[in-house]
Protein backbone atom coordinates (compact mmCIF):
# COMPACT_ATOMS: atom_id res chain seq x y z
CA UNK A 1 0.00 0.00 0.00
CA UNK A 2 2.01 2.85 -1.26
CA UNK A 3 1.48 6.72 -2.11
CA UNK A 4 4.09 8.56 -4.27
CA UNK A 5 6.79 10.97 -2.38
CA UNK A 6 8.60 13.79 -3.56
CA UNK A 7 12.21 12.60 -3.78
CA UNK A 8 12.56 15.70 -1.21
CA UNK A 9 10.57 14.10 1.18
CA UNK A 10 7.62 16.34 0.70
CA UNK A 11 3.93 15.33 1.60
CA UNK A 12 2.03 13.44 -0.50
CA UNK A 13 0.14 14.39 -3.11
CA UNK A 14 -3.97 15.24 -1.64
CA UNK A 15 -5.21 11.69 -3.97
CA UNK A 16 -2.75 9.68 -2.52
CA UNK A 17 -3.27 11.00 1.17
CA UNK A 18 -7.14 10.88 1.22
CA UNK A 19 -6.88 7.04 0.34
CA UNK A 20 -4.29 6.40 2.54
CA UNK A 21 -6.21 8.39 5.30
CA UNK A 22 -9.66 6.64 3.93
CA UNK A 23 -8.06 3.56 4.51
CA UNK A 24 -6.69 3.77 7.93
CA UNK A 25 -9.78 4.56 8.88
CA UNK A 26 -11.36 1.51 8.19
CA UNK A 27 -9.01 -0.94 9.17
CA UNK A 28 -9.45 -3.43 12.06
CA UNK A 29 -6.78 -3.05 13.70
CA UNK A 30 -6.08 -5.96 16.36
CA UNK A 31 -6.53 -5.31 20.03
CA UNK A 32 -3.23 -3.34 21.26
CA UNK A 33 -1.85 -2.97 17.85
CA UNK A 34 -1.91 0.44 16.26
CA UNK A 35 -1.54 1.88 12.63
CA UNK A 36 0.44 4.82 11.32
CA UNK A 37 1.10 6.36 8.25
CA UNK A 38 4.93 7.17 7.10
CA UNK A 39 6.85 7.18 3.83
CA UNK A 40 3.56 6.70 1.91
CA UNK A 41 2.40 3.43 3.33
CA UNK A 42 0.72 2.01 6.41
CA UNK A 43 2.55 0.04 9.24
CA UNK A 44 1.07 -2.12 11.95
CA UNK A 45 3.19 -1.36 15.16
CA UNK A 46 2.57 -4.62 17.46
CA UNK A 47 1.65 -4.38 21.21
CA UNK A 48 4.82 -3.33 23.73
CA UNK A 49 6.30 -4.95 25.91
CA UNK A 50 5.05 -5.18 29.48
CA UNK A 51 8.27 -2.47 30.86
CA UNK A 52 6.99 -0.41 28.01
CA UNK A 53 3.73 -0.26 29.15
CA UNK A 54 5.28 0.36 32.99
CA UNK A 55 7.04 3.62 31.39
CA UNK A 56 4.32 4.71 30.15
CA UNK A 57 1.77 4.38 33.20
CA UNK A 58 4.37 6.22 35.46
CA UNK A 59 5.05 8.59 33.46
CA UNK A 60 1.26 9.46 33.10
CA UNK A 61 1.12 9.71 36.41
CA UNK A 62 3.42 11.62 37.24
CA UNK A 63 2.39 14.52 34.26
CA UNK A 64 -1.54 14.12 35.29
CA UNK A 65 -0.45 15.01 38.90
CA UNK A 66 0.25 18.81 37.86
CA UNK A 67 -1.99 19.06 34.83
CA UNK A 68 -4.03 22.37 34.18
CA UNK A 69 -7.70 21.37 33.97
CA UNK A 70 -7.77 22.46 30.24
CA UNK A 71 -5.68 19.58 29.13
CA UNK A 72 -5.66 15.98 29.28
CA UNK A 73 -3.21 13.13 28.19
CA UNK A 74 -4.45 10.70 25.57
CA UNK A 75 -3.32 6.88 24.73
CA UNK A 76 -3.57 5.46 21.19
CA UNK A 77 -4.39 9.28 19.82
CA UNK A 78 -3.61 9.11 15.84
CA UNK A 79 -1.61 13.01 15.15
CA UNK A 80 -1.04 13.72 11.63
CA UNK A 81 1.75 15.44 11.08
CA UNK A 82 0.27 17.54 7.71
CA UNK A 83 4.14 19.14 6.53
CA UNK A 84 5.22 15.64 5.45
CA UNK A 85 2.11 13.80 5.51
CA UNK A 86 2.53 11.27 8.14
CA UNK A 87 0.60 9.93 10.84
CA UNK A 88 1.85 8.63 13.97
CA UNK A 89 -0.06 7.15 17.12
CA UNK A 90 2.59 8.31 19.65
CA UNK A 91 2.68 6.31 23.42
CA UNK A 92 1.51 9.70 25.06
CA UNK A 93 -0.40 12.92 23.50
CA UNK A 94 -1.28 15.73 25.66
CA UNK A 95 -3.57 18.26 24.03
CA UNK A 96 -6.46 20.79 24.55
CA UNK A 97 -9.51 18.99 25.85
CA UNK A 98 -11.44 21.33 23.58
CA UNK A 99 -10.05 20.29 20.84
CA UNK A 100 -10.50 16.41 21.47
CA UNK A 101 -14.65 17.74 22.58
CA UNK A 102 -14.93 19.32 19.22
CA UNK A 103 -14.02 16.37 17.18
CA UNK A 104 -16.46 14.44 15.23
CA UNK A 105 -17.80 11.58 16.90
CA UNK A 106 -18.53 9.42 13.63
CA UNK A 107 -15.46 9.25 12.73
CA UNK A 108 -11.55 8.51 13.80
CA UNK A 109 -9.91 11.33 11.91
CA UNK A 110 -6.17 11.84 13.50
CA UNK A 111 -5.58 15.39 15.54
CA UNK A 112 -2.77 18.07 13.97
CA UNK A 113 -0.16 17.10 15.93
CA UNK A 114 0.49 21.06 16.12
CA UNK A 115 -1.82 21.08 18.48
CA UNK A 116 0.06 18.92 20.80
CA UNK A 117 1.80 20.13 23.67
CA UNK A 118 4.07 17.21 24.57
CA UNK A 119 4.49 13.83 22.52
CA UNK A 120 5.92 10.79 24.47
CA UNK A 121 7.22 8.02 22.76
CA UNK A 122 8.88 4.62 24.74
CA UNK A 123 11.16 2.89 22.58
CA UNK A 124 10.68 -1.03 21.56
CA UNK A 125 13.97 -2.53 20.16
CA UNK A 126 12.32 -3.01 16.71
CA UNK A 127 11.42 0.83 16.66
CA UNK A 128 13.96 2.62 18.49
CA UNK A 129 16.07 4.12 15.56
CA UNK A 130 12.41 5.62 14.27
CA UNK A 131 11.95 7.43 17.25
CA UNK A 132 15.23 8.93 17.55
CA UNK A 133 15.30 10.17 13.80
CA UNK A 134 12.42 10.04 11.81
CA UNK A 135 10.09 10.41 14.40
CA UNK A 136 12.13 13.39 16.17
CA UNK A 137 12.25 15.16 12.89
CA UNK A 138 8.91 14.96 12.34
CA UNK A 139 7.39 16.56 15.67
CA UNK A 140 10.18 19.21 15.29
CA UNK A 141 8.66 20.18 11.58
CA UNK A 142 5.26 19.30 13.20
CA UNK A 143 5.85 22.35 15.73
CA UNK A 144 5.42 20.37 18.86
CA UNK A 145 6.67 21.87 21.60
CA UNK A 146 8.30 19.18 23.56
CA UNK A 147 9.03 15.71 22.36
CA UNK A 148 10.00 13.61 25.39
CA UNK A 149 12.23 10.27 23.87
CA UNK A 150 12.54 7.33 26.63
CA UNK A 151 14.86 5.30 25.24
CA UNK A 152 15.15 1.70 26.56
CA UNK A 153 17.48 0.55 24.12
CA UNK A 154 20.67 3.10 23.78
CA UNK A 155 23.62 2.19 22.83
CA UNK A 156 25.03 3.84 26.22
CA UNK A 157 22.40 3.30 28.75
CA UNK A 158 19.14 3.61 28.82
CA UNK A 159 18.18 7.22 28.16
CA UNK A 160 15.43 10.03 28.91
CA UNK A 161 15.50 12.96 26.95
CA UNK A 162 13.57 15.87 26.32
CA UNK A 163 13.66 17.63 23.20
CA UNK A 164 12.31 21.33 23.38
CA UNK A 165 11.87 24.82 20.91
CA UNK A 166 11.24 22.79 17.54
CA UNK A 167 12.73 24.59 14.44
CA UNK A 168 11.27 24.50 10.98
CA UNK A 169 14.69 22.34 9.75
CA UNK A 170 13.54 19.44 11.40
CA UNK A 171 15.28 19.73 14.68
CA UNK A 172 14.88 20.82 17.96
CA UNK A 173 17.25 24.01 19.77
CA UNK A 174 17.23 22.27 23.16
CA UNK A 175 18.25 18.74 24.63
CA UNK A 176 18.16 17.39 28.08
CA UNK A 177 18.97 13.95 28.61
CA UNK A 178 19.73 11.65 31.92
CA UNK A 179 20.40 8.21 32.33
CA UNK A 180 17.73 6.02 33.88
CA UNK A 181 17.96 6.73 37.90
CA UNK A 182 18.19 10.67 37.63
CA UNK A 183 16.00 13.13 37.75
CA UNK A 184 14.51 15.17 34.72
CA UNK A 185 12.47 17.93 34.93
CA UNK A 186 9.29 19.05 32.68
CA UNK A 187 8.72 22.11 32.67
CA UNK A 188 5.85 24.52 32.53
CA UNK A 189 2.72 23.61 31.89
CA UNK A 190 3.37 20.71 32.97
CA UNK A 191 6.48 21.55 35.89
CA UNK A 192 7.18 17.57 37.40
CA UNK A 193 10.04 15.57 37.69
CA UNK A 194 9.89 12.36 35.85
CA UNK A 195 10.57 9.75 38.32
CA UNK A 196 13.01 8.11 36.03
CA UNK A 197 14.44 5.63 38.97
CA UNK A 198 11.22 3.91 38.91
CA UNK A 199 11.48 3.16 35.26
CA UNK A 200 12.08 -0.90 34.59
CA UNK A 201 15.67 -1.45 33.98
CA UNK A 202 16.75 1.66 36.06
CA UNK A 203 19.78 0.97 38.19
Amino acid sequence: MTAAFAENGQAPDGRAWDYLLQTWRELDVPEGWRAEIDDGRIFLVPPPHAHHNGIAARVQRRLHATLPEDLEIYQTLGIHIAPLGKLYVPDLVVMPTELIAAADPETSDPMDASEALLVVEITSRGNAREDRTKKYRAYARAGVPMYLLIDRFDTRVPMVTLFTEPNEDGTYKHTDAVPFGKPLTVPSPFDVQLPTQEFPGAS
